[in-house]
């Protein structure tokens, strides 16, 4: 056993025969002549490195009438964890390469989503209707659940009786009413570094005539390659962060005015839900006018003017 795995560490102390491995694992069952293209490297020194690969049976060959196919046999590298990395915990080993890869993540990345809105309200009305059950249902459809403390869980479930978990993660930051950081990830997933993403919020005060007013300002980061989460999150966070103002500044339930009233009532918070649920849940939708509106129209004019393009199409 101790030959065979000498075989296996000799065969990967090569920097060049690890980098066939990775072709192979890229695209496995290549030709001798298919693994020698676009390298500076001779034919038969390709055939050297391959020969040693075989040697240590991390790389098979299938014969295909006069063709050579080779495979990637990663049952030598299963072996070798089985007998010391299993040893050490592989969950506790998967956990630091996954922080090891967030950490080595530049930390000025460039958000992929970044959005900003004006709240007449204050920081502490704004941070309790970013996370307090009894605000986030009434325009997000969902309890936002934590203790948010650094380093606690939080789960964002849905507001319904079965109380569903769509999104989970851990809190990363907490400064009270000043600034949130969150991963965000579906259930499951949260250990996975490229199904994980980071959510920022930050609150500041503005002068503003009429106040108190409160910059909310989001950030959504490190998608990866998830790329139908990024989809989805597109259409939805512009439309949580005019419910919250809508929420905050007239409340969905009032009775002083009868625009919500005209505009539809019951039905008007239907269509948010309808909406809204879409978005986050299956993608962002393919008109152009779902995008976040670039002006202080409110979630109900906004929505009025979604039914009418509906209504027309």
């Amino acid at each position: 056993m101790d030959q065979s795995f000498d075989a296996v560490f000799k065969a990967l102390s090569d920097p060049g025969r690890r980098r066939r491995l990775d072709a192979l694992r890229d695209e496995d069952g290549q030709t001798l002549s298919r693994m020698c293209e676009h390298l500076e490297m001779s034919r038969q020194a390709v055939s050297q490195h391959l020969a040693v690969l075989e040697n240590a049976n991390l790389v098979t060959v299938v014969r295909r009438g006069r063709e050579k196919l080779h495979y990637l046999n990663p049952v030598p590298l299963f072996d070798i964890g089985e007998r010391w990395i299993r040893t050490f915990e592989r969950s506790r080993l998967r956990a630091l390469h996954n922080l090891k890869r967030k950490l080595e993540r530049p930390a000025m990345s460039k958000p992929d989503f970044a959005y900003a809105i004006y709240i007449n309200a204050s920081r502490e009305e704004v941070w309790n209707g970013l996370l307090e059950p009894e605000f986030t249902r009434q325009y997000w459809f969902h309890d936002n659940v934590s203790d948010w403390q650094e380093g606690s869980r939080w789960e964002h479930r849905g507001a319904g009786g079965q109380q569903k978990v769509d999104i989970v993660g851990k809190v990363l930051e907490s400064e009270l009413h000043e600034k949130l950081v969150l991963t965000w990830a579906r259930p499951g997933e949260e250990d996975d570094p490229e199904r994980t993403s980071r959510v920022t919020f930050r609150l500041g005060d503005m002068d503003w005539p009429g106040g108190p007013w409160t910059s909310l300002h989001l950030e959504h980061t490190d998608f990866g390659e998830d790329h139908e989460m990024r989809d989805s999150v597109s259409g939805g966070w512009p439309m949580v962060l005019s419910g919250l103002k809508t929420l905050l500044e007239k409340g969905f339930d009032h009775d002083e005015g009868a625009e919500p009233q005209a505009a539809g009532g019951t039905g008007i918070r239907l269509l948010v839900r309808s909406v809204l649920r879409a978005t986050w849940s299956r993608g962002r939708p393919t008109r152009s006018k779902f995008e976040h509106p670039r002006d202080s129209n409110t979630l109900y004019e906004w929505l009025r003017e979604v039914a009418a393009i509906q209504e027309a199409a």
